[in-house]
């Protein structure tokens, strides 16, 4: 028979069913005796034993509606051991800053470059316009859209995650349908980790603005921006803030850019300007630039968007 005094360090009362222990040690301090103790609060830090500018992989703290579209790319470290380490900054911005993180498992020739696009507090400057931008876009709780109405600084704090979380799911749609766009590998709170654009060794994509192109480049870079635009319209969307600033060339390959004001064409009342506005001014570039002899010409982009969007109807 099981001696119950033993698990108790006493005697055992049967009759009452009371346990009497032989000191005067108080029972609480008996039940906790053995209890483990926490681990100290360092233990959680995401930078805990690393160099400074060094964070664990944040890729466990994203749930998976927050990370890129399936299947991962074979570049991308979602390994639990990597360590993400900061190499710089690529673009600052009213509304947002570009940082390179170089995400490896130490120890191992396993890494990749990330574009780490960081949105600014609701403290900082937003978005100048964002009034134009946000028509037709409505989350489910009508505290927040009414917060978002008034810009009150909850309003405003919804409004900045409102951007990266507009630019994360465009970035993903765009993706599986096959626009040149790069990969969103995550996003968290107001933190997207993005495919980078550029070398190995760090060196990033020049920008469309910034590069010195042939007639034959300019035809070959012009119609990779057409099947771009036209893929954008047929699915219902336009950029929003397109010029040669926000379209990488990287290996004689258009990337296309900075999408948080992507808008709905359909939804927004003022869809078919954002439309047109994007076709003028990234037309207005290659024209001065000097492209000719191109099917669709650049004046004629605009209408080919509002049929592909069907807002001519």
């Amino acid at each position: 028979m099981y001696d119950y005094s033993s698990a108790y360090g006493g005697e055992f009362n049967t009759r009452r069913g009371k346990r009497r222990f032989d000191d005067d040690e108080p029972a609480t301090a008996k039940r906790v005796r053995h209890r483990r103790a926490l681990p100290s609060i360092e233990a959680f830090d995401a930078t805990y034993g690393l160099p400074e500018g060094d964070r664990w992989s944040t890729w466990d703290q994203s749930m998976p509606t927050e990370r890129g579209p399936k299947p991962y790319p074979d570049w991308l470290v979602t390994e639990l051991a990597a360590v993400d380490t900061e190499l710089g900054i690529l673009k600052t911005g009213k509304e947002a800053d570009v940082f390179l993180l170089r995400r490896g498992i130490p120890g191992t020739d396993r890494s990749c470059l990330l574009a780490a696009k960081r949105y600014r507090s609701a403290e900082h400057r937003m978005f100048q316009r964002d009034a134009g931008y946000l028509e037709g876009r409505r989350t489910r709780e009508s505290r927040v859209n009414r917060a978002v109405a008034s810009r009150s600084a909850f309003g405003r704090q919804a409004i900045a995650g409102q951007w990266a979380v507009a630019e994360f799911a465009a970035l993903t749609r765009l993706h599986v349908a096959g626009v040149p766009v790069p990969y969103p590998a995550q996003i968290l709170d107001t933190e997207l980790l993005l495919e980078f654009i550029g070398s190995a060794d760090g060196t990033a994509a020049p920008r469309l603005a910034e590069i010195r192109a042939t007639p034959s480049d300019l035809a070959g870079l012009w119609e990779q921006l057409v099947q771009a635009v036209v893929a954008l319209a047929r699915d219902g969307l336009a950029h929003g803030d397109l010029s040669a600033y926000n379209l990488l060339v990287h290996d004689g390959r258009l990337v296309m850019i900075d999408l948080p004001q992507v808008v709905d064409v359909v939804a927004n009342p003022r869809g078919a300007w954002f439309l047109n506005r994007d076709a003028e001014n990234i037309s207005r570039w290659f024209a001065g630039h000097g492209l000719s002899g191109v099917h669709p010409e650049p004046e004629d982009l605009a209408a080919l968007l509002r049929r592909e969007a069907m807002l001519d109807a």
